[in-house]
């Protein structure tokens, strides 16, 4: 079981940068958990943003962020990032991550899901605004 909190949301204009962190934390190694990023808008159904794998081999992004985010992990910090650059007023939203134990015994190495009932580890979620 882990724990996972989100941190970086704010507010920035539409064409800047903003760097969300999700801290790992908890009995099972974070390294053996594949961690996504989900957001969700008022009034809209939650969705896909960006995965890693649990070694980082292996990333995945939805169309509309591709080119624009990017999504890396620090394992040694128990720390996933979700950099998000050009952002665009549609980017506003409450962003989670959640994790999903992927150990090796079980899944291959570059493991991960865009589907987010498969993941069992939420944080609280941190809200991005982006003005136009």
């Amino acid at each position: 079981q882990v724990q996972l909190a989100e941190s970086g949301g704010g507010v920035m204009q539409a064409g800047g940068s903003l760097r969300l962190a999700c801290s790992i934390t908890g009995r099972t190694p974070p390294s053996t958990y594949c961690v996504a990023w989900f957001r969700q808008a008022p009034g809209t159904e939650r969705e896909f943003v960006a995965a890693v794998s649990r070694t980082g081999s292996t990333t995945d992004f939805a169309d509309s962020v591709r080119g624009r985010f990017t999504v890396s992990r620090d394992n040694n910090e128990n720390m996933v990032y979700l950099q998000m650059n050009s952002l665009k007023p549609e980017d506003t939203a409450v962003y989670y991550c959640a994790a999903k134990w992927a150990g090796e015994k079980y899944y291959d190495s570059g493991f991960y899901s865009k589907i987010d009932y498969d993941y069992d580890f939420w944080g609280q979620g941190t809200q991005v605004t982006v003005s136009s």
